[in-house]
């Protein structure tokens, strides 16, 4: 029973300092890959998950899914395809 009892305490600890350092803008998962190809103007970027910065910008959709790609695979991946109004149209996976 002890053994049990500590068990919750601790895994509602862990809960609770997550909580904190997510609120502190802390990352709490391992960083992806993942490459997320969205409408920029008239045109199609990439943009890396969690990056600020385009990692480039296509005048095609198709372009920037191929490019997509390519670093998809270099880092074992996902690529996220966006609509034109940001909806998610399609995923691939490259792990």
């Amino acid at each position: 029973m002890a053994a049990s009892t500590s068990n919750f305490w601790i895994n509602l600890l862990k809960k609770i300092f997550k909580i904190i350092l997510k609120n502190a803008g802390v990352r709490t998962t391992p960083k992806t890959y993942n490459q997320h190809v969205v409408p920029h103007d008239e045109e199609w970027a990439i943009k890396g998950e969690g990056n600020e910065k385009y990692t480039g910008i296509y005048a095609t959709q198709a372009e920037a899914i191929e490019r997509a790609k390519q670093i998809a695979k270099n880092n074992n991946a996902d690529v996220i395809i966006h609509r034109k109004d940001g909806t998610i149209r399609d995923r691939m996976s490259y792990d």
